[in-house]
């Protein structure tokens, strides 16, 4: 498949994400299958599942996975276990919910403490943390943009994709223009096509977390356009 040079730097920034509850492992490989032919920064699918696929694919792709998913109200000590857990198990990325009741109360200190915790099981391995964008304020998102730069996190992230509503250009903006420059911008939830890959791409978003841009691609290679 003779994919343009453009197409190919959208698909390498993108998770391809399956995360369904009823998610099986046959769709988790086919999913894997694509990330590696397409050429994807990673896959992003359940904590059950990534053992199964990290020796499935072995170097040929990352694995992401969730934590605390999708609420966030774990305890922190349940979360560091999951992290931990998940990194025996093979991932290579994990992105985990914030809780968004303590940002919601003000307990800055116990955000903080967590990320910084879960970043600590992570080791040299990438942490995303979601904060779950379209549930808080304009000042509730600049609070976790310092948070999360202060704890150390490699990316901060929109959604969760299960709340009620993703990613919007403006949230991107913003995230990005009040984090760390060491921290990236990861959009998810609602990317639908590949123009609204590269809006979120151009808006200083480092990943999108989507399972559609693979699915365009696909289909413009059915029409005949690769």
């Amino acid at each position: 498949m003779n994919i343009d040079a453009k197409t190919k730097n959208i698909l390498a920034a993108c998770d391809h994400t399956l995360l369904g509850v009823a998610s099986t492992w046959d769709e988790i490989k086919a999913i894997c299958d694509d990330g590696i032919n397409f050429g994807t920064a990673s896959v992003c699918i359940p904590p059950s599942f990534v053992k199964r696929a990290k020796e499935y694919v072995g170097d040929k792709l990352a694995i992401c996975t969730v934590i605390g998913f999708p609420n966030g109200y774990n305890t922190t000590a349940v979360k560091v276990f999951e992290t931990s857990n998940a990194i025996e198990n093979g991932a290579d990325e994990i992105d985990m919910v914030i809780n968004i009741g303590e940002l919601k109360a003000g307990n800055e200190q116990y955000l903080l403490d967590e990320i910084k915790a879960i970043k600590s099981a992570c080791g040299k391995k990438i942490l995303k943390v979601i904060i779950e964008t379209c549930l808080l304020t304009e000042d509730e998102k600049k609070t976790m943009c310092r948070i999360v730069s202060e704890a150390g996190a490699d990316y901060i992230k929109t959604s969760t994709g299960f709340s009620t509503a993703g990613a919007t250009r403006e949230d991107v903006a913003l995230m990005r223009a009040n984090s760390a420059p060491s921290v990236k911008v990861k959009a998810a939830g609602g990317i639908s096509s590949l123009e609204d890959a590269q809006d979120f791409l151009d808006l200083g978003a480092d990943r999108l977390g989507t399972s559609r841009v693979v699915k365009a691609v696909k289909g413009l290679a059915n029409d005949g356009k690769y």
